[in-house]
């Protein structure tokens, strides 16, 4: 039932950092690292402009002998808007990156095996595969949403209320597994039933390339490069391992 090892997981997406460092996938990684920083940047200074606007009248319903609240409200709300900001930046971020990651893909598996993908070939390919990437990561939505909520509700039931950090790290856990898995899968034409199911029959070493992915796509900075790293990090784990799985 648990088959796998979730540090072969890990080490997927620290190869794919290395693999990052190739000459010929350089340009395939600076178009959607590009769109994060942009997005994230744009994310960002909309968020800290509302939150600002919100805090300053919000102080101005306390008397002045409470300001000194202000020195701890302020970063309890930076911590805060800097981890939800890292998460919502990750989910736009990979529906509006999601054809040139597959494009990304594409060419880190020609690159791994020597062998030519039928896949986007090219940057004009990509975009006229945005409404269909679009659709794809609709339907992984529709799946990730009743788990969510399935979370969502045992957190308030004792005692699941306990294991709530976990379930919802589990869950992130298989969430990108799937995000990222899905590139390669879809550039060899499997369907998602397909990707969950191989998914399902590594699903420790799934769980460790997820959740490593999901741990540092909550750091700000950082983030701006775990994605096309884990891009790369999935295609490896596609050729090494689920190529094979039946």
């Amino acid at each position: 039932m648990f088959k796998g090892n979730p540090v072969r997981g890990v080490n997927y997406l620290l190869r794919g950092f290395k693999l990052l460092l190739s000459p010929k996938l350089r340009l395939f990684v600076v178009v959607p690292l590009a769109i994060n920083t942009l997005i994230f940047s744009v994310l960002l200074y909309l968020t800290f402009d509302y939150i600002n606007g919100w805090v300053d009248n919000f102080f101005g319903w306390i008397p002045d002998w409470l300001n000194f609240l202000d020195w701890i409200i302020w970063p309890f709300i930076i911590t805060s808007v800097l981890l939800v900001s890292g998460y919502l930046f990750t989910i736009v971020a990979v529906m509006i990156a999601s054809p040139f990651n597959s494009l990304l893909a594409e060419k880190a598996e020609e690159l791994v095996t020597g062998e030519s993908v039928d896949g986007l070939e090219g940057f004009s390919g990509a975009l006229l595969a945005i409404p269909m990437s679009v659709g794809r990561e609709l339907k992984k939505l529709l799946y990730y949403l009743p788990l969510l909520l399935l979370v969502l509700i045992l957190s308030f039931i004792p005692p699941f209320t306990l294991l709530a950090p976990v379930l919802w790290f589990v869950l992130g856990a298989w969430m990108m597994g799937i995000q990222y898995c899905d590139y390669p899968l879809d550039n060899n034409r499997k369907s998602f039933k397909e990707l969950k199911n191989k998914l399902r029959l590594q699903r420790l070493t799934s769980l460790g390339f997820g959740g490593i992915v999901s741990l540092i796509s909550a750091i700000p900075v950082v983030n701006f490069i775990v994605m096309p790293a884990a891009v790369c990090g999935a295609v490896l784990y596609w050729c090494e391992d689920l190529k094979q799985q039946s």
